[in-house]
């Protein structure tokens, strides 16, 4: 059992006989008669549903612990990402809702680690940021504006926007979690 108060983001639990993965969570303090509150955002692994309850500070809640595996993504098709374990062949499907926006980042053959209870797909442990080729944009061009953007096209089909002088071709760097641009890829440096 863990206090409302120790819940933090990624961990899993099982709150009204249904198990949770936790997006997002905050603390509110109290003022003087008034007890704090702990806001959460939970996502059944399941149904993908989201749910946003609020707890007390001191209640008591069912943490999970989770079994973490290497697993090889094959394929999404329809709403289900198909993953298989190296060692066995054996395969597993978790729903997209689940994975995520990282499910757009996947590619066939990339080894993720998987988080499970009891052999039930959790999450997926995806990097925060991802370089993605861009498809298609504008041609690039400077402005003296330092927010202006436009739209682009990635290799994955992800619609983002970028700076003006992003061009077709080059290599942005995404955050996996909001589908955010970031910042131009570094281009490696090779010597002679």
């Amino acid at each position: 059992m863990i206090l409302a108060t120790e819940l933090r983001q990624g961990m899993a639990i099982r709150f009204e006989g249904q198990i949770y993965k936790i997006l997002e969570v905050e603390s509110k303090a109290g003022a003087a008669k008034m007890t704090g509150v702990v806001k959460t955002k939970l996502i059944n692994v399941r149904n993908g549903h989201i749910v946003e309850p609020h707890f007390r500070p001191g209640e008591r809640l069912e943490e999970l612990e989770l079994e973490r595996r290497m697993m090889e993504f094959l394929y999404a098709e329809g709403d289900v990402c198909t993953f298989m374990r190296p060692d066995t062949f054996d395969q597993i499907e978790i729903p997209s809702v689940v994975v995520g926006l990282a499910a757009k980042f996947l590619e066939p053959g990339m080894e993720v680690p998987v988080n499970l209870f009891a052999g039930e797909p959790i999450s997926i442990i995806f990097p925060n940021v991802v370089e993605v080729r861009v498809a298609t944009t504008m041609p690039a061009s400077h402005s003296p504006q330092d927010n202006a953007g436009k739209e682009a096209t990635l290799e994955n089909g992800l619609e983002i926007r970028v700076p003006l002088f992003v061009a077709p071709g080059d290599m942005v760097r995404v955050d996996s979690k909001t589908g955010r641009y970031v910042e131009r890829a570094r281009a490696a440096h090779k010597f002679a």
